[in-house]
C-alpha cells in the first residue's frame, strides 16, 4: 500500500510529490509525538474576543465591527494552517475534536471566541487525554456561550433565590449525550438535571481585566447531587469530580471510540474495530495519542477510499493538490487562499464553524453525495482549475491519487480539451471524491 492511501485517508490530501518514507504507523506516530508546528499569526487569546464584545455591547453597536476583525484573522490563521500543514494527521484530529465538541456560529455571540477555543481547547489535547480535552472544553467561555450556561443558576442558590432564575440544562444534556456517555449508556432525565445543577455556577466574567472562566458559587446550586449512582459534591470541586467521572467513563470510551471508528474508517464500523479502539483508551486511561495510533491497525489496503469526502474534507484537497497557499493569507482579502477556501465550505454546503446542531457535522456519505451536491462540486472544481496554468494535470493525479487513480480517469483526462477540463474530471472522478 502507498503512503498516500493513508495521507488521503488520515490526512487532508497530499500537496507535493514528496513522499515519506515510512510505514503508516511510524508517519503517523511521527507527527503525534512531536509538538504541534501550527503558526496561528496575528490572532490573541479568548479573552481579547469577549473585550470586544463586551465594548460593542456596552456602547451597542451595530454590525460587529470590534469582533469580525478578530474573527477574520481566526479564519486567515487557520485555513492557512489547513493548507500547508505538514503535520495533516494531527491536524484532521484536530478538526474532529472540534467537530466533537461543537462550538457554532448559529447561537450564542461565539463569533468573538470560536478560534480561539479551536486553538485553546481542542489543540492543546490532541495527544493527551480525553478526560483533560473535556475539562478545558467545559470551561471555556465559547462552550459555556454556545449551550447557554453561563446564564444558569441554581434555584436554591442565593441568586436563585433572589432572582427567580433556574437551570439551563442545554451543556448538561449535550455533555452527557453527545460529548461523553451517549445514551447507550442508559442514564435518565433525572441524571440530566442533577448534572445541570452540578454545573450551576460555571460562568463567564465579563468584568474582569481579563475575561474568562469563573465559577459564581452564589449561583451555584447547594447539596450533593448524584449521577448515575455516583455522588459528588457541592462547589467547583463537585464539578470537576463530575466530568472525571464522565470521562473516564466505559460508556464514554466507547461512544468515542465510534466516533473515532465511524470518521477515519467506515461509516458503518465494524464492532470489533470499536471494541479494539475502546479497549486502548481503557486501558490508557483515555490516551487520544494511543487510541489514535491504533486507527492504524484497523487500515486495510483492501478498504482504500470506503470514507467519503465532505465538503471541508474535498475543497482542502483540491486546494491542496493545487499547491494552494504560502505567503500568509490577509484577512480581509477575499482572493487569498484561505478566502477562497473559506468561500468554498459555504458554497459545498458546510460553511465553517455554522454546524446547524450541536451533534456537529456527519461523517456520513449520504448527507453529502445528493446529485445537486456532486455537481456543485464539479462546478466549483472547474474554476479552481483555471488556477493552475502551468501545472501538469497528469502529474498532480499521480501525486493527489496514487495507485488509486482509476485508469478510466486517466483515459478520460488524456482526451481532455484543456488543461482546465482534464483537472476538472480529476477532482470530479469517483476516486477522488473518496479518501
Amino acid at each position: 500500500m502507498r503512503l498516500v492511501s493513508a495521507i488521503n485517508r488520515f490526512g487532508w490530501g497530499q500537496r507535493d510529490d514528496t513522499l515519506a518514507e515510512a510505514s503508516l504507523h511510524d508517519w503517523l506516530s511521527r507527527q503525534l509525538g512531536q509538538p504541534d508546528t501550527a503558526v496561528f499569526r496575528n490572532v490573541g487569546p479568548c479573552s481579547e474576543g469577549l473585550i470586544a464584545l463586551r465594548e460593542q455591547r456596552r456602547t451597542k453597536m451595530q454590525g460587529d465591527p470590534l469582533v469580525t476583525p478578530i474573527f477574520q484573522a481566526e479564519v486567515a490563521a487557520q485555513l492557512d494552517n489547513l493548507l500547508l500543514t505538514e503535520q495533516p494527521f494531527r491536524e484532521r484530529l484536530a478538526w474532529f475534536w472540534l467537530n466533537h465538541f461543537t462550538v457554532s456560529l448559529r447561537q450564542g455571540s461565539t463569533k468573538a471566541v470560536l478560534g480561539a477555543y479551536m486553538r485553546e481547547a481542542i489543540r492543546p489535547h490532541v495527544t493527551g487525554r480525553f478526560s483533560d480535552m473535556l475539562l478545558a472544553v467545559m470551561r471555556h467561555p465559547a462552550m459555556l456561550m454556545y449551550l447557554d450556561n453561563a446564564s444558569s443558576i441554581g434555584p436554591n442558590s442565593p441568586a436563585g433565590r433572589k432572582s427567580h432564575h433556574g437551570l439551563n440544562e442545554n451543556l448538561a444534556r449535550e455533555c452527557l449525550e453527545l460529548h461523553t456517555l451517549s445514551p447507550a449508556a442508559g442514564y435518565s432525565q433525572t441524571d440530566v438535571t442533577s448534572f445541570a445543577a452540578i454545573l450551576t455556577g460555571w460562568s463567564i466574567d465579563m468584568k474582569a481585566e481579563q475575561p474568562g472562566f469563573v465559577f459564581r458559587e452564589k449561583a451555584h446550586e447547594p447539596g450533593e447531587k448524584t449521577i448515575m449512582g455516583q455522588t459528588f459534591p457541592e462547589g467547583e470541586d463537585g464539578g470537576l469530580q463530575a466530568l472525571h467521572f464522565l470521562g473516564t467513563h466505559p460508556a464514554t470510551y466507547r461512544h468515542i471510540a465510534t466516533q473515532m471508528v465511524g470518521h477515519f474508517i467506515s461509516d458503518t464500523p465494524a464492532q470489533q474495530d470499536i471494541s479494539h479502539i475502546a479497549a486502548v483508551l481503557q486501558n490508557t486511561e483515555g490516551d487520544l495519542r494511543e487510541a489514535s495510533l491504533a486507527l492504524a491497525t484497523l487500515h486495510d489496503a483492501n478498504r482504500t477510499g470506503s470514507k467519503f469526502r465532505s465538503p471541508m474534507d474535498y475543497a482542502t484537497a483540491v486546494l491542496r493538490a493545487l499547491s494552494f497557499g504560502g505567503e500568509p493569507s490577509q484577512p480581509a482579502d477575499p482572493h487569498s487562499p484561505a478566502h477562497v477556501l473559506y468561500a468554498a465550505f459555504a458554497s459545498l454546503g458546510q460553511p465553517l464553524w455554522k454546524a446547524p446542531l450541536p451533534n456537529g457535522w456527519s461523517d456520513n456519505a449520504a448527507e453529502w453525495s445528493a446529485p445537486a451536491d456532486m455537481l456543485a462540486r464539479t462546478d466549483w472544481a472547474w474554476r479552481m482549475a483555471a488556477h493552475a496554468r502551468n501545472a501538469d494535470p497528469m502529474q498532480i493525479a499521480h501525486i493527489a491519487l496514487g495507485p488509486a487513480l482509476h485508469p478510466r480517469t486517466e483515459l478520460a483526462m488524456h482526451h481532455a480539451g484543456s488543461r482546465q477540463d482534464a483537472l476538472a474530471l480529476l477532482f470530479s472522478s469517483p476516486e477522488f471524491q473518496r479518501r
